[in-house]
């Protein structure tokens, strides 16, 4: 499910559930040890999360999770938006390399890391409102603080996929290099920033993101009790079949 290295002072996180690397709460829990562990260690600068298969994230896997239910209600949601919160707090900055689709959670994951470096290949999408259900793992958080109100209005209204090198303009990403670089250019730009001192790089990182898992643990209060409410509509249920079965949602208002 995950694969930890070291590479010179740089971390390399790998999600190892291809194709997609639907994401589990035990996945995003170990992703978020890892970054701690490595924030201990002052040998340590930098870290960069990277995926096998196609994509980077899918997101939630809605043919089946092994976490029970993930659309706000219970025990998995509460323990994966405390480890997207943790993925905010770590003092070690890291990278997300966005070699391939970044969808729904998937995008969320990506969009707690410091830093992104992608491809013109990916893509970027919050495609919550074709599930008929609200965005989640705190992007009504991360999304506006990177892109602004109304491009963040843009992106989860429309749940429009983004390329990679769209996704850079709009400030979803911030390197795009080709598809075949990616890992190698994540590697290079956090290897740069572990040449730093290492208490300082930390000082710099925990006063860049001052308050935000805080933000963060807020707002996926909000977006869970929104996820539970919609989860359990019809609206909800033709939303994640439509998806599954690769058609448009007919929607009906209940």
């Amino acid at each position: 499910m995950l694969g930890i290295e070291r590479d010179g002072r740089v971390l390399v996180v790998e999600l190892q559930r291809p194709p997609h690397n639907h994401f589990s709460v035990a996945m995003v829990e170990a992703i978020a040890s890892a970054f701690e562990e490595g924030a201990s260690d002052v040998a340590v600068g930098a870290a960069v999360l990277v995926a096998q298969g196609r994509s980077f994230c899918a997101g939630a896997d809605f043919s089946g999770s092994d976490d029970g239910d993930l659309l706000g209600v219970g025990s998995s949601t509460e323990r994966l938006y405390s480890a997207a919160a943790r993925l905010c707090a770590v003092d070690l900055p890291w990278i997300a390399a966005v070699h391939g689709p970044a969808i729904g959670g998937g995008l969320g994951l990506a969009l707690t890391a410091n830093l992104r470096v992608t491809c013109p290949e990916a893509r970027f999408a919050a495609n919550f409102v074709r599930l008929g259900i609200h965005q989640g793992f705190g992007l009504s958080v991360t999304l506006p603080e990177l892109v602004g109100p109304s491009r963040a209005a843009l992106v989860l209204l429309t749940g429009r996929r983004f390329h990679g090198d769209e996704a850079t303009v709009l400030g979803l990403a911030d390197l795009c290099v080709p598809a075949e670089e990616v890992r190698a250019s994540a590697l290079a730009l956090a290897g740069e920033i572990a040449q730093g001192a290492p208490l300082a790089i930390r000082a710099i990182n925990r006063t860049l993101r001052a308050g935000l898992s805080d933000r963060l643990r807020q707002a996926t209060r909000l977006e869970a009790g929104e996820q539970a409410r919609l989860g359990a509509t019809a609206d909800a249920a033709e939303g994640i079949a439509s998806v599954l079965e690769r058609r448009p949602g007919q929607f009906v208002g209940r």
